[in-house]
């Protein structure tokens, strides 16, 4: 007897004690590892991804017409086999003129969604952007979480900011799209954002390219990127990472193998401008 509970009784409840443990270790680690899959937690204040069915669009944290009240999208709702490519630019490690080489060999437009330190750092790389006909958007300043961010001054300088840093060393004046950082967003954000005459885009595939000392293999890349491509996809890529310097011409010449062809996010608004709006909110 151990505090008066048989053994037979005590060993039982221990055995079941250990099976509840592993089990919730194994659904923990399970649902961590889809979350990583769909690059972002389905939690609110980011943005979330479902892939439920091959060659179609993911389920997102919200429809394309309940984004469109402000002018936000993740992709377009078409079966036209067209895909709109995006890479966000946090900083240069020296694979973007790789990724600009691949882009222009295959004449597909590209919107390079830049930071402070990018353009900073790399001005010259920007001008090759412009210069190639790519398109230059806000991904803010300094890349806070800008959920976390109630007011229209705060917001509005993390863009402005970058505007100005763009318009001086380009010239020209910055196109209004804008990308949340990590993707974390608000209702009250997108609708400061759509009062700052920005386009808010999300993305609708996208796989874990971000972490320098563990990038993902060509095998894996084109797992995600192939099996999940969709027709109207905007698609989110790292301009750090290695492994995209290497694959994009490849993983182009695929896509284009299987019917897709590249077009811009302006005329993925152009083509949106004529839907018709609604009133649902996100």
């Amino acid at each position: 007897m151990i505090h008066n509970i048989p053994i037979k009784k005590f060993l039982a409840i221990t055995l079941l004690f250990a099976a509840a443990y592993f089990t919730g270790c194994f659904i923990a680690e399970a649902v961590n590892g889809r979350q990583a899959e769909s690059v972002s937690s389905s939690a609110d204040g980011n943005w979330g991804l479902s892939f439920q069915e091959e060659g179609k669009p993911p389920v997102a944290n919200a429809t394309f017409d309940e984004l469109k009240q402000y002018d936000a999208y993740y992709a377009e709702n078409t079966e036209e086999k067209v895909i709109y490519l995006t890479f966000d630019c946090g900083y240069e490690n020296g694979n973007t003129a790789t990724i600009l080489d691949a882009l222009k060999k295959h004449n597909a437009p590209a919107t390079f969604f830049v930071v402070g330190n990018f353009i900073s750092t790399s001005p010259d790389l920007v001008k090759r952007m412009v210069k190639e006909g790519h398109t230059v958007g806000n991904h803010s300043y300094h890349h806070p979480d800008m959920s976390k961010i109630s007011t229209m001054e705060s917001f509005s300088k993390e863009l402005e900011e970058l505007e100005d840093l763009y318009t001086e060393t380009t010239g020209k004046p910055m196109t209004k799209f804008y990308r949340p950082p990590q993707g974390k967003y608000s209702e009250s954000n997108l609708k400061m954002a759509q009062e700052l005459g920005y386009k808010t885009f999300f993305w609708s595939l996208a796989y874990v390219d971000w972490y320098q000392d563990k990038q993902p293999t060509k095998e894996e890349a084109f797992s995600k990127l192939i099996g999940r491509i969709h027709p109207g996809a905007v698609v989110l890529l790292h301009s750090t990472s290695s492994t995209n310097a290497q694959i994009l011409d490849e993983l182009l010449t695929k896509w284009e193998e299987m019917g897709y062809t590249f077009q811009s996010l302006e005329q993925l608004v152009e083509k949106s401008g004529t839907a018709k709006k609604t009133t649902n909110i996100v």
